[in-house]
C-alpha cells in the first residue's frame, strides 16, 4: 500500500496502521460472517452446535421452531463456514466447524452474553 497523506494532521502517526489494514474484501468477508450472527435464532442455533452435534428435528425442538425454519438457518450458517454436517444413513447431523473463526465466534458470544446479560448469567450459574 502506498503512503497516504491525510488532510488533517492530528499528531497521530497512522501510516503504519494503514499499511497493516486488511483489504476491503477482507472486511466484507468479516461483515458477511457477522451478518449470519445478526439473527437471534441463528445465533442460538450456532451456540447450541458449538456444544453438541444434532439433527434438524432435535434442534427444532430445542429452539421451538419449525424444521424448515431451522433448516433455513443451518443452510446460511453452513454457507458462512460456521457449521459442518455429516450424514449417517438418512440422518444428517450438524455441529460447529472446527475452524479458528468458529471457535473464536463461540468464545466471543459467550463473553458478550456474560457482559451484556449479567443477571441472566448469574441466575443460570446459581441453578447449576
Amino acid at each position: 500500500m502506498q503512503t497516504m497523506s491525510l488532510p488533517h494532521d492530528h499528531g497521530q502517526t497512522m501510516e503504519r496502521e494503514l499499511q497493516r489494514m486488511p483489504s476491503v474484501e477482507n472486511f466484507q468477508t468479516l461483515a458477511d460472517i457477522f451478518k449470519q450472527l445478526g439473527d437471534g435464532s441463528r445465533l442460538r442455533i450456532f451456540w447450541l452446535l458449538c456444544h453438541c452435534e444434532e439433527c434438524v428435528m432435535n434442534l427444532s425442538a430445542m429452539v421451538n421452531m419449525s424444521s424448515p425454519a431451522v433448516s433455513h438457518h443451518l443452510k446460511q450458517l453452513k454457507a458462512a463456514g460456521l457449521i459442518v454436517n455429516r450424514r449417517e444413513g438418512k440422518e444428517v447431523y450438524y455441529s460447529a466447524a472446527k475452524t479458528e473463526q468458529a471457535q473464536l465466534l463461540h468464545h466471543m458470544i459467550e463473553h458478550l452474553a456474560e457482559i451484556a446479560c449479567p443477571s441472566e448469567q448469574n441466575s443460570y450459574r446459581d441453578r447449576v
